[in-house]
């Protein structure tokens, strides 16, 4: 225990699924820790987004280990807005020691008009960017820079961009693309911040258990054969994916990589691209 003893930890994304989890994980570790979510629906993302019932409890989820939780309602597309919250937030807080950029969606279909593409990539690149930059200038030596990435996305950039789109349409296209920039971008950023002894490293998850996986859309990606497949359906071919026998990784498993990369075991590991992916990437 105490990992992370005492550091505040920024996290998007935080009302559920992996945020939410990392948001647990390193409040267990001695974290205080900094919640943003949208907690709001974002068009052309068929399945539901995180609520503000979400956000208040992933706060209280927080505070039960008995560290301090400041959660607000933030578009990570909104610079200004990520600045004020932030302000506030660290204005409370003390200090910001890490930032762990994890909102994403993924909006799925091969109908989409190109607007799913313009969604996809303005929260899951932009958003990241934003986040990051706002951030800086409350980061010293020491700290820590989490981006989270997709294995996914490696994946559809090494077999081209005709097939980053496929049944995916505009918006798998929009996030296969966003989280190959946030790929290159953290590498680049590492290299500016490593004089400074900041760390910048990205974590690339492979499938994982959260509702951006469980919904109709993401089952017919897996199973383009069926019309309305269900989870069963998925499952049969989910395992395809990866490199070990299993479906997908639960959030917990993405939870111990960004601990690690928080905590200063990780001190002078910067530029990592940490792929959490039951062999994915070595399979393919």
């Amino acid at each position: 225990m105490g990992r992370v003893q005492d550091k505040v930890v920024l996290i998007t994304g935080g009302a559920r699924g992996q945020g939410r989890s990392h948001a647990v994980r390193l409040a267990e570790e001695g974290a205080d820790i900094i919640l943003f979510d949208i907690c709001g629906d974002v068009e052309h993302n068929d399945y539901a987004l995180s609520t503000e019932h979400d956000l208040e409890e992933a706060g209280s989820e927080v505070e039960k280990t008995g560290r301090r939780a400041v959660t607000a309602v933030v578009d990570v597309r909104d610079r200004a807005a990520l600045a004020d919250a932030l302000k506030s937030a660290v204005d409370e807080l003390g200090k910001l020691d890490v930032v762990v950029a994890n909102a994403g969606i993924c909006p799925l279909g091969s109908d989409q008009p190109i607007d799913a593409f313009a969604n996809a990539f303005d929260v899951d690149f932009v958003g990241v960017v934003n986040t990051v930059h706002v951030a800086l200038p409350y980061l010293s030596a020491g700290a820590s820079i989490i981006t989270v990435g997709s294995v996914a996305g490696l994946l559809a950039e090494k077999a081209g961009p005709a097939a980053s789109m496929g049944p995916n349409g505009s918006g798998g296209a929009g996030y296969n693309l966003a989280k190959q920039f946030i790929d290159k971008y953290t590498m680049a950023l590492a290299n500016q911040l490593a004089p400074k002894s900041i760390r910048v490293n990205v974590v690339h998850p492979t499938n994982v258990n959260t509702p951006m996986l469980h919904n109709e859309s993401m089952y017919k990606m897996f199973r383009p054969d069926l019309e309305h497949p269900s989870l069963d359906d998925a499952l049969l071919t989910f395992p395809m994916m990866q490199g070990m026998p299993i479906p997908y990784v639960e959030p917990e498993d993405i939870s111990h990589g960004i601990c690690y990369l928080a905590s200063d075991e990780s001190r002078y590991v910067t530029g990592l691209q940490l792929k959490v992916d039951a062999g994915a990437t070595v399979k393919f």
